[in-house]
């Protein structure tokens, strides 16, 4: 079954001490993978699996954010898995498109966070979820950015100004759990 690996993956992150709401919302995209065989495509209306990328540089001092253009915030970069089973290659696919880096390296195989949010209503689609599966990667912040017709802009910015530019919880969990990674070394 092509959705295996993902399941795999998913109950590997949810065996991981979480917090309620993210162990919540890592249940509830299991639940919806082993009960939507499309849950990979777009074309599953009540909502699909994404892949991002939390780029952090070497140091976890700074991570590359994208002021996305459709809804106008600051996010991590990431996009629709759009049939791949390899959410961890989707997450590396989407940093290189969004951001024109080359230089990008894993940083472990398991998954880093998984958010579940809710994605507005547009003019050709209907409002969905997004079960976003995010890993960490690693960039060099001197390496050249180009700006897509996705983004606003993009930046690097401070892991502690963050919550600044996005104070959304989804954000405040990554970077917590950037900074638990640097004083566990």
């Amino acid at each position: 079954m092509h959705r295996t690996p993902l399941l795999i993956l998913l109950k590997a992150h949810a065996a991981r001490a979480l917090d309620a709401h993210e162990a919540a919302m890592t249940r509830a995209t299991i639940e919806f993978v082993e009960s939507h065989p499309h849950c990979l495509l777009r074309s599953e209306l009540k909502g699909h699996v994404t892949g991002s990328a939390w780029i952090v540089d070497a140091k976890r001092e700074q991570t590359l954010l994208t002021h996305h253009r459709k809804l106008d915030k600051w996010l991590q970069l990431g996009g629709h898995a759009d049939g791949d089973p390899d959410v961890r290659a989707v997450a590396l696919r989407e940093a290189a498109e969004e951001s024109g880096l080359v230089k990008l390296r894993v940083v472990g195989l398991e998954i880093f966070d998984v958010d579940r949010h809710w994605i507005p209503e547009r003019k050709t689609e209907p409002a969905h979820w997004h079960h976003d599966l995010r890993f960490m990667i690693e960039a060099d912040p001197e390496e050249k950015l180009i700006v897509t017709s996705e983004s606003k802009d993009l930046a690097w910015v401070r892991i502690a100004d963050v919550a600044g530019l996005n104070p959304e919880e989804s954000m405040a969990r990554m970077v917590r759990k950037t900074e638990s990674a640097i004083r566990q070394t």
